[in-house]
């Protein structure tokens, strides 16, 4: 019988699992995704309207990871392995069920809806590997330093889309 863990423990779990997102959702939205942020769209906000609700976005990416360790705490989903396919599977649900919500009374673009679809689910995925891994450790700096690591590079990557030109970067005044 496993022991039990201190909800500080979980929640620096949800912590660092948050931190993954965020590093993957900058390199999805302002790399991958950036050209068609770049297309005016009356379903999209202004650049810089969107650039001041970023902290919102990124709370509800929170509220998404501490319901994602909570399933997997009580699912009993430990490794890295186990947490990836499993938040996969809840991230194609969530996100699905979201996109066809978003198809059904609005119009957003649906190249964009495939990449949040698609983007998401993965960035999900991500941090259900990471929850899997914490939750299968004692202590949890050396996952925090890889995925601080991980983070690092995924910005280093969006640098170099929006450099070499293969995603545009956002001009915000």
């Amino acid at each position: 019988m496993e022991r039990q863990r201190s909800f500080g423990f979980y929640a620096r779990i949800a912590l660092i699992s948050w931190f993954s997102m965020l590093g993957f959702d900058l390199f999805l939205h302002g790399g991958l995704l950036a050209g068609l942020y770049a297309q005016p769209h009356p379903f999209l906000l202004s650049p810089e309207r969107s650039f001041a609700l970023i902290p919102l976005g990124y709370l509800s990416f929170l509220a998404l990871t501490v319901l994602l360790v909570w399933l997997m705490i009580r699912s009993n989903v430990r490794g890295w392995r186990q947490g990836m396919f499993f938040s996969f599977r809840v991230g194609m649900l969530a996100w699905g069920a979201f996109s066809l919500g978003l198809l059904s009374i609005s119009t957003v673009p649906l190249s964009l809806l495939l990449g949040w679809f698609v983007g998401q689910t993965v960035e999900l995925g991500i941090a259900g590997a990471v929850a899997g891994i914490g939750l299968n450790s004692s202590k949890l700096s050396r996952l925090f330093f890889g995925v601080l690591g991980f983070v690092v590079v995924m910005m280093i990557l969006t640098i170099i889309l929006q450099n070499v030109g293969l995603a545009p970067a956002a001009v915000i005044r």
